[in-house]
């Protein structure tokens, strides 16, 4: 399968880098309390520690709970992500409204097990309590060249999650990650992109944080490019997450600024653009207060 030919894109690393460091120059200047809390109100809030517990995700949400009244300038954050068993700890914690409960799911971070125990995990996500739900390419199928596969498997948990969510009532959003630190080449990226959001994803997403080499602005950029293209060629506007090692006000307003250079102001908006992120709440609370705050 050629998306390259289907969709008129060939990723140009010399005009990718060339825009990444014209925003990294100028990151000083284009940083203000606005933009940082902006960033701030696109966080998925994230603990994926094998080490959570009931308790601790009740003091994540806590703090999310605690904002508007000790922060009241500050919007709340997008969502709070958590793993599949903790949706309903969150969504009976949340005490403030606008904030969606996000799981990762479909056997997450590797993606690595049978389709049906992926498909079994998402419903099961959104049967207590998921908005979103984040689960992985299949990386398996897709190095191995098996695009037909690895696009069948997205489309078979979104059918999960539509048919889960419907018997409620409600939708769900799903994003796709890609795990782009895996992927190798720019054109995979590409490739990985088209493919994720013809299967359906709502989102495609940079990084689970779990492997070596996480989100990168290269890889942003090429993806939110993808983007651009998909929506051109369908009318379909699909969101854009970066997460795994953002933990710095920096590193937000990097992706933050390649979203509006690629796909224009239209996308920094929470339903099209977020920031997974485990440590980067306090590091845009400090900036934002010219001094150190440890809130989260």
């Amino acid at each position: 399968m050629k998306y390259s030919e289907k969709y008129g894109y060939v990723p140009s690393e010399e005009s990718i880098v060339k825009l990444i460091d014209s925003i990294a120059a100028n990151l000083n200047t284009l940083s203000s309390p606005a933009q940082l809390k902006d960033c701030f109100s696109f966080m998925d809030l994230t603990t994926l520690h094998t080490n959570d517990t009931e308790s601790s995700v009740e003091k994540l949400v806590g703090k999310v709970n605690a904002l508007p009244e000790q922060y009241p300038t500050y919007p709340l954050p997008a969502s709070v992500c958590v793993f599949p068993n903790f949706a309903s700890v969150v969504r009976d914690t949340l005490k403030v409204e606008g904030v969606h409960v996000t799981t990762v799911a479909g056997c997450f971070p590797s993606a690595q097990s049978f389709l049906e125990v992926k498909r079994r995990e998402c419903e099961l996500a959104v049967l207590s309590g998921a908005d979103e739900v984040d689960i992985v390419l299949a990386l398996n199928s897709f190095l191995a060249g098996d695009y037909e596969k690895a696009g069948a498997e997205i489309s078979a948990m979104r059918s999960a999650v539509d048919a889960a969510a419907a018997s409620q009532g409600r939708k769900v959003i799903l994003k796709v990650i890609l795990e782009t630190g895996l992927l190798g080449t720019a054109a995979n990226i590409a490739d990985a992109s088209f493919l994720a959001m013809e299967a359906g994803a709502d989102f495609i997403k940079t990084s689970t944080g779990k492997v070596e080499v996480n989100a990168t602005p290269f890889a942003a950029t090429v993806m939110c490019e993808c983007i651009a293209k998909f929506y051109e060629k369908t009318g379909r506007r699909v969101g854009f997450k970066a997460a795994g090692g953002i933990s710095t006000a920096k590193d937000a307003l990097c992706y933050y600024y390649i979203v509006d250079n690629v796909l224009g102001r239209e996308w920094l908006c929470r339903d099209l653009f977020r920031l997974g992120v485990s440590r980067l709440g306090n590091s845009l609370m400090s900036a934002i207060e010219q001094q150190t705050v440890s809130f989260f």
